[in-house]
């Protein structure tokens, strides 16, 4: 099976007023559904109080990020599905539990993993 990415910016959440808990416990509810179905990977978000920093192969650490992937930031949901389709179809789940659209990739076949 494949591992799809589905993902969100944050600035792309539409949340009403007083409606954080709601939102938030329709999220974890498609989370738990996921994890019931045993297609859940892995999931969270990005602490955006954490700055990125890069490291080198030495060990370098340097304050700052790819300039390419400065507005990493967001939800983000690692499901293992049979089809393209079915990562269609719980993106769908997550953006009306998240109130956004839902961003959808596939990994590449590793075996190792």
């Amino acid at each position: 099976m494949t591992k799809y990415l589905i993902s969100f910016p944050s600035g792309a959440m539409d949340i009403p007023d007083g409606g954080l808990q709601e939102v938030a416990d329709a999220a974890h509810a498609v989370v738990q559904e996921a994890k019931d179905a045993g297609v859940w990977v892995f999931g969270g978000g990005i602490d955006e109080s954490v700055p990125p920093v890069m490291v080198d192969a030495g060990g370098t650490v340097t304050a700052g990020t790819y300039p390419q992937t400065a507005q990493i930031e967001g939800g983000y949901t690692v499901l293992e599905l049979p089809s393209y389709g079915d990562a269609v179809q719980w993106a769908a789940k997550i953006a009306t539990a998240c109130r956004c659209a839902q961003e959808v990739r596939a990994f590449q076949y590793d075996p190792a993993s």
